[in-house]
């Protein structure tokens, strides 16, 4: 040390001589560093980016799926049935929501969900994502909004809408919450109205945030419209009137529908009990069945001009062939077959006018069970109806073979075979439209249309006769008469099969016919299920529903009135037979 300094180079550790190997060690190790980093990022970003690249997507790249705005149905004037119209579809990032407990009981107080339900959503696994409400109002929406909640979100969705309810519910149906058809109309034609969404490829932040757009965006392709042939004011109309005699008769259930005689279109097809399509919750088998399609049941005497029909065009019998129906009964293969009343002699207008079972098992005893089976099956017996529906049930028509004499007289008035509501009401198309049975559709027609002949024009002209005297005085359907315009059809009352025997005391009670009588525009069909205030009879309870119908359908059809005639509002219901 010189001068107070301290001479450092005479440091015993300085004055050390390094080893060179130390350096070159340190050296190659910051290459061997350096190199593995090298062959890393080549790994990286050459040999093995597709893996990379795709974690990177799954964290920070999403496909926006661009939905499609489904279409509208409509009815045969263009109003509407059903239609998407916007809403908002709440979800959250449960991490980040903020948990300040008075704006979390509003949210849920606006969500209509309980605060502890609530609190359970945000409290799932799923940290990053939940679903809190989907498909909310608008103006719903916008106070969620307005709550300023951190963490909640809101996505544009569209959202289901039935302008005419529970009305026209079993025609249109319903979408779930992913606007996919589940019921009716919106099933079958799902396809169709579904569309094909778009798509848009995006970057987003961990919020959820688009921060870039990255590839081309595919455009939706809207769904297209459906026109139905209902029209929304007969459909309307006829509920109600069905609605109101289920209930005035302490009814199970009730069916109508309505058809265009000249085109084969279904103008109106309705059921009760119905659901509001939009708001489905606590919904029971009972109101979900459209059972004008599905339920099938004995059709009892709206068989019997079937009957006749097909022996008039065999040539067994004539409007004035004289049958004998004395004593009222009638013993067949062990069983006796009975009429209400003792009619004596009946002419074959008679025995549809009267409503005679012994009447009709004669008449049906002219024919053969082939020359039946044929007739019915070309009728649409026995077979699942050829419409643009989902779930319509093909009743039962047993094998000609198998009959033997006691069925095939059965059958003569609507016992042994099954049908529904719906393949009774096409069936009388054959008589509507001089003989020719229509393909019936529930999609609106613009073209003419053929049917398949069935009976002659001369054979139909007659049936359609004997419809109008069992509608008209000393007939069982009395009250099916309207003001204005003459209508025939016929009555039927059956009982219920339980088991393998029937009910002492449950009943349907239906009614089939047509207006005008001479050249008919509608056939409307009504069946009551278990009317139970007291009246039961298939003329008394169902045929005023006819007559309502038929006069309110004729008037938005703009179809002139054919005559003057006031209700016939008296009918003994002891005239009508099983």
């Amino acid at each position: 040390m010189r001068g107070g300094s301290v001479a450092y180079a005479a440091s015993p550790l300085l004055a050390g001589k390094t080893p060179a190997w130390r350096s070159k060690f340190i050296v190659a190790s910051l290459a061997l560093g350096f190199g593995a980093l090298a062959v890393r990022a080549a790994y990286v970003q050459v040999w093995n980016n597709a893996f990379f690249l795709r974690q990177g997507e799954v964290r920070y790249a999403r496909t926006l799926e661009l939905p499609a705005n489904r279409g509208r149905i409509l009815d045969r004037n263009g109003l509407l049935l059903a239609s998407s119209v916007s809403a908002q579809s709440i979800w959250a990032i449960p991490e980040d929501v903020d948990r300040d407990p008075e704006r979390l009981r509003a949210l849920a107080r606006l969500l209509e969900m309980p605060f502890d339900e609530l609190q359970r959503r945000l409290a799932d696994e799923d940290k990053t994502f939940v679903w809190l409400k989907r498909q909310v109002d608008e103006s719903v929406a916008r106070e969620i909004a307005a709550l300023g909640i951190k963490g909640v979100y809101q996505r544009r969705d569209y959202k289901r809408m039935y302008p005419e309810g529970e009305a026209a519910a079993h025609i249109v149906g319903f979408t779930n919450v992913e606007n996919q058809g589940q019921e009716g109309m919106e099933l079958l034609f799902d396809r169709e109205l579904a569309g094909r969404p778009g798509s848009r490829r995006v970057i987003k932040d961990r919020l959820g945030r688009v921060v870039e757009d990255v590839g081309e965006q595919v455009p939706p392709v809207d769904g297209r419209d459906l026109q139905l042939s209902i029209d929304s004011k007969v459909q309307f109309f006829a509920y109600q009137k069905l609605r109101d005699a289920v209930l005035a008769h302490k009814a199970k259930a009730g069916s109508v529908v309505v058809l265009d005689a000249r085109t084969g279109e279904v103008l109106a097809l309705a059921n009760y009990p119905s659901y509001q399509p939009d708001r489905r919750q606590n919904l029971s088998g009972e109101q979900l069945r459209n059972r004008a399609l599905t339920d099938v049941f004995e059709p009892g005497s709206t068989m019997k001009p079937i009957t006749v029909a097909m022996a008039l065009e065999a040539g067994r019998v004539t409007p004035q062939t004289l049958i004998e129906t004395s004593p009222g009964r009638y013993q067949i293969g062990g069983f006796t077959i009975n009429d209400t009343h003792n009619y004596g002699t009946l002419t074959v207008e008679g025995v549809i006018q009267k409503s005679s079972n012994v009447g009709a098992l004669k008449i049906a005893q002219r024919m053969s069970p082939r020359e039946m089976w044929d007739t019915f099956v070309s009728l649409g017996y026995g077979q699942k109806p050829q419409i643009e529906f989902p779930g319509a049930a093909a009743g039962r028509l047993r094998p000609w073979k198998s009959w033997k004499p006691v069925e095939q007289a059965t059958m003569s008035y609507g016992y042994g075979l099954s049908a529904s509501l719906f393949q009774m009401a096409h069936s009388y198309t054959a008589f509507a439209h001089d003989g020719e049975v229509l393909p019936a559709t529930m999609i609106k027609r613009n073209e003419p249309v053929h049917g398949v002949k069935v009976f002659s024009a001369q054979t139909a002209a007659a049936v359609r006769k004997m419809l109008q005297m069992a509608a008209g005085p000393g007939g069982t359907g009395q009250k099916a008469q309207t003001v204005g315009y003459s209508v025939g059809g016929k009555s039927g009352t059956a009982r219920k099969q339980v088991g393998k025997g029937y009910a002492t005391n449950r009943y349907r009670a239906w009614f089939t016919g047509m207006a005008p009588i001479e050249q008919p525009r509608v056939i409307v069909a009504v069946m009551i299920d278990e009317p139970s205030n007291g009246e039961f009879y298939g003329g008394v309870v169902a045929a005023p529903v006819f007559s309502e119908v038929v006069q309110q359908t004729l008037r938005l059809m703009n179809v002139p009135p054919d005559m003057a005639v006031q209700p016939q509002i008296v009918v003994d219901a002891a005239e009508e037979s099983f």
